[in-house]
């Protein structure tokens, strides 16, 4: 069953959580408006973080290190993969079944928001665009013109 999700102002980590259960019970996810979600806290606070652990780095061989991307729908799907069971043969294949996609599609049907994530009434909150901007994003803005 193919379920289509609006990220647009949803808690990343709630947002995150209902994704993975419905990946692990077997679902194809669709994620739109990533770069329109948002997470709680301070942005410099966030920002050190996840500097800190971009920069982490194997020292037999590099290229082995986590990647951490900087781009909103990929750092989303990074996001969500971390919540899944990786090491085993069932959270990769469900991790397969997502699809997340900065802006809305033109083409998408009615997209269904979960209301437990939604980031009403939260003080101290950014949104991903925010982040990936701040930690060097250099893609075009989804917002206005």
């Amino acid at each position: 069953m193919m379920v289509v999700i609006d990220a647009d102002g949803a808690v990343i980590g709630r947002l995150g959580a209902r994704i993975s259960k419905l990946l692990l019970a077997g679902n194809q996810v669709e994620v739109i408006n990533a770069e329109k979600s948002v997470m709680l806290g301070s942005l410099p606070a966030a920002k050190e973080r996840f500097l800190s652990r971009r920069h982490q780095k194997n020292k037999r061989n590099p290229e082995e290190s986590p990647h951490w991307p900087r781009s909103p729908h990929l750092l989303l799907r990074r996001m969500i993969r971390g919540m899944l069971p990786w090491s085993s043969q069932r959270g990769r294949d469900a991790y397969h079944r997502l699809k997340v996609t900065a802006g809305s599609p033109p083409n998408m049907g009615k997209p269904t928001k979960i209301k437990e994530a939604s980031s009403e009434s939260k003080h101290g909150f950014f949104t991903l665009e925010e982040f990936c901007k701040e930690v060097g994003y250099h893609g075009k803005s989804t917002h206005g013109s």
